[in-house]
């Protein structure tokens, strides 16, 4: 199956993200409207549903390129994704207004963010990569 590798790639690419936004679409619409929780839902999913999907999945493309020249850990490199999206998400973040605490285990949540990034790209994308065929 040689055919159409890029998108097949990038469609391995955008699975999870897809499935984790639609989780917590539910998870925020259901606290938002069902339980009255007041969170500004509407300000702080658009950047997640619309961009994180599409870098996963451009990602995997060049990821899918680049294996052909040299062997680069998918690991490795799904984390570096994490990396890319951070600024990103902080600059977005800071357009908003959103304000972020300043607490000394703040190094957690992105040390955290990290490694599942990496375990994800390691386990679940190469799985799908596999899957659909993708050298």
């Amino acid at each position: 199956m040689n055919r159409h590798r890029y998108l097949r790639a990038y469609i391995a690419g955008i699975v999870v993200p897809t499935m984790f936004l639609l989780i917590a679409m539910v998870a925020f619409t259901a606290a938002r409207y069902v339980f009255d929780v007041p969170i500004p839902i509407e300000r702080v999913i658009v950047f997640p549903m619309a961009l994180i999907p599409n870098l996963w999945g451009f990602w995997n493309m060049l990821y899918v390129r680049l294996t052909g020249r040299r062997q680069v850990p998918i690991g490795l490199y799904g984390a570096v994704l994490f990396v890319l999206i951070v600024p990103i998400g902080l600059g977005m973040a800071k357009l908003l207004g959103f304000v972020f605490p300043h607490r000394p285990l703040a190094v957690v949540g992105p040390a955290a963010a990290l490694v599942v990034y990496y375990l994800i790209w390691k386990y679940v994308v190469n799985f799908l990569n596999k899957l659909l065929e993708i050298p």
